[in-house]
């Protein structure tokens, strides 16, 4: 349990056993805890069956549905797995999870989810190295431990720093069945600066990639009820838009103007002090549903 500023947290490294996310798993995930929400905890290898995967792998796809925000764990005699409202709204409008709106909300949830993907959450919200290499990370993540009295092996946290590289790095591969990149990696967060050297440096989404409403529910669920938010908060709070997708002050400025001229927001510029304004009543869930019925449309 880590302290921090009196405040106490669960803290967690290494549950995706060194697998990342791969295509199709999440789908598979989703789809058989609807026919059997306890299929986790079976036994008797009737998990590797129903999954065709190992335990290992087993045990990642489990830790990965709760940590991208799709399914919570729950008890009722055995644990079991019960999808978010976000899952469910995922899995009824795009169970394939190939939109990218859909890419954009798993990696948000993944990203601010401080208890179950630590070293995400250090990575992109607290880690401001814009180039680095694994030692900058795992050195920097080390010292943020000891601070919030907390530990983990070196080579614990060399393992999330892999698997972080994984998740948002594309691989040079043009075989369209190929399952093994990671849907979060066309999000392009990640890129290779020097391979000789293995210096890495952190890139935003290019050419808007981010859709409006998920813009916006994004803000919303960050801000909560407030209406009135400092574009400087957007940019810079923790679990905030401009933190969580590497975005700089042009790239947020843009979406925000984009947000304004579709009706969303209204953005307010003063001597010392640029918000926005929320002018609309949606929640997070119905930012989430706009969006897939606009594209459905």
């Amino acid at each position: 349990m880590a302290i921090e500023n009196g405040e106490t947290f669960e803290v967690k490294f290494r549950g995706h056993e060194t697998f990342h996310i791969r295509k199709g798993w999440l789908y598979k995930g989703l789809k058989n805890i609807e026919v059997n929400k306890k299929i986790f905890s079976e036994k008797d290898g009737k998990a590797t069956d129903t999954f065709g995967m190992g335990v290992s792998m087993i045990k990642a796809l489990r830790y990965w549905l709760q940590a991208v925000g799709l399914t919570t764990e729950q008890r009722e005699g055995t644990t079991f797995q019960k999808p978010t409202e976000m899952g469910e709204l995922i899995n009824r409008y795009d169970k394939y999870m190939e939109e990218t709106g859909t890419i954009c909300l798993l990696h948000y949830k993944l990203a601010s989810n401080r208890s179950l993907a630590t070293a995400w959450y250090y990575f992109f919200n607290r880690f401001n190295m814009h180039e680095f290499t694994k030692d900058d990370f795992t050195n920097s993540l080390t010292t943020h431990l000891q601070f919030i009295e907390e530990t983990a092996a070196p080579k614990t946290l060399e393992d999330d720093f892999n698997c972080i590289l994984n998740t948002y790095m594309e691989k040079n591969n043009d075989d369209p069945e190929d399952n093994m990149e990671c849907p979060l990696s066309e999000l392009g967060l990640i890129e290779l600066v020097d391979k000789k050297r293995k210096i890495y440096k952190k890139s935003s989404p290019k050419n808007e990639y981010i859709p409006s409403f998920i813009m916006l529910a994004m803000i919303i669920d960050k801000f909560k009820d407030k209406k009135e938010i400092r574009i400087a908060d957007i940019l810079k709070d923790e679990n905030g838009v401009g933190k969580i997708f590497n975005l700089d002050i042009i790239s947020l400025t843009s979406y925000l103007d984009k947000l304004q001229v579709e009706g969303l927001i209204k953005v307010i510029r003063t001597a010392g002090l640029d918000v926005i304004k929320i002018l609309s009543d949606k929640t997070f869930e119905d930012c989430i549903t706009s969006y897939y019925e606009s594209i459905k449309n």
